[in-house]
């Protein structure tokens, strides 16, 4: 039975350095992309380089301290505890970021005339700043006292110097991770997350099946489809987010409901192994799901590691400029008033003109308006 243990653990904590040595890689090049392409830039990346540098924390911090937590180390309560509560911070701060960019996606398509006004790169970098806040609150509140030390010191489990085996469950309340942090602050974001893209899906498609009616909204439907494509994307990194958090959490809520039913060790190290890896995750769902992170990616690999010479990224349009237009109509008739100007060459008869002069009146207003339409678009 120890040999097994052993194995098992062993095969743990190698799984545990490749998830940490992928995450941070994978993310820290999320971050590069962003740095490197103009076009990435955006409010939506913003929130997507926050999911970023909390995953990194989670492979360059988390990681290395639950390899150290599954030793078995003998630590000081508090010590311990902080270790625990970093978590804590580092997966709340993921799933507000998840949840800012649901948002943001939601107002980029309920409103797309007028996002840019009200989604701005200050307010978006203000949301950044309120989720870590809230993160910190959330995920520091049992360094406040919801913890286990009192139930601790009653069983007489811990000596008098609080020197403990630092174990999650020795440390953290399971009151506070079912109450307060999964039914509180981990449930209700991903249940009104899934509202949101359920929402974002039905207006896209909603959209794009008024637009094909006419064949003169062609720059909306290119404007609503890659909106759809972005959307899947995120919204399969919410759910494969989901599918790697709740198997924890659901262990955490048999351990409170039910503290006589038996967990096997294999099970707790599969679930814990699904939150950190789900931080290795999103890099690759972005290079194989979004273009513009594909194309930075394979930038950075043959710029910085196979020294290959490669074209500037700033090149690359922006979505933000394919707002599409709600009514195009109304751009026909300024037509006639760019007329106006070139008007007074046509006021010579035609009857004294030579007949080279008769074909050049027309042929200027053909040309000039649409140049001076296209300054006015």
């Amino acid at each position: 039975m120890p040999g097994a243990f052993l194995s098992t653990q062993s095969l743990y904590i190698g799984m545990e350095v490749l998830i940490a040595v992928a995450s941070v890689i994978g993310n820290v090049m999320v971050v590069w992309a962003v740095k490197i392409n103009k076009s990435l830039r955006d409010t939506t990346f913003c929130f997507i380089v926050s999911l970023a540098l909390a995953d990194i924390a989670v492979g360059a911090l988390v990681i290395p301290l639950a390899i150290t937590i599954s030793i078995g180390l003998q630590t000081h309560f508090y010590s311990c505890l902080l270790v625990a509560c970093t978590v804590l911070v580092l997966t709340q701060s993921s799933i507000l970021a998840l949840l800012a960019i649901a948002i943001d996606r939601y107002l980029r398509v309920k409103i797309p005339t007028r996002y840019k006004r009200v989604v701005t790169p200050r307010r978006a970098g203000l949301a950044v700043v309120i989720c870590w806040t809230v993160a910190f609150i959330v995920g520091l509140t049992p360094m406040l006292g919801w913890n286990n030390l009192r139930r601790l010191q009653q069983n007489g489990s811990i000596s008098s110097d609080l020197i403990i085996t630092c174990q999650f469950e020795n440390v953290i309340s399971m009151d506070y991770m079912v109450y307060f942090n999964f039914f509180g602050w981990v449930l209700p974001p991903l249940v009104l997350m899934l509202v949101i893209y359920a929402e974002i899906f039905y207006m896209i498609h909603k959209q794009l099946t008024s637009k094909k009616l006419t064949s003169s909204h062609t720059d909306p439907n290119k404007y609503y489809d890659k909106e759809l494509n972005l959307a899947k994307s995120l919204a399969l990194v919410l759910f494969l987010f989901a599918i790697s958090w709740l198997p924890l959490h659901i262990i955490n809520c048999i351990t409170l409901f039910c503290p006589e039913c038996e967990k096997p060790i294999v099970l707790l190290y599969i679930a814990i192994l699904l939150t950190h890896g789900n931080s290795a995750v999103n890099p690759i769902i972005y290079a194989f799901r979004i273009k513009k992170f594909r194309t930075a990616f394979r930038k950075i690999w043959q710029q910085y590691f196979c020294c290959k010479d490669t074209p500037a990224l700033e090149i690359q349009p922006s979505d933000r400029k394919e707002m599409p237009n709600p009514d195009p109509q109304p751009v026909v008739p300024p037509q006639k008033d760019l007329l106006k100007p070139d008007l007074p060459q046509q006021l010579p008869p035609p009857s004294e003109q030579s007949p080279d002069q008769k074909t050049e009146p027309p042929q200027e207003p053909k040309e000039h308006p649409p140049s001076l339409e296209q300054h006015t678009v």
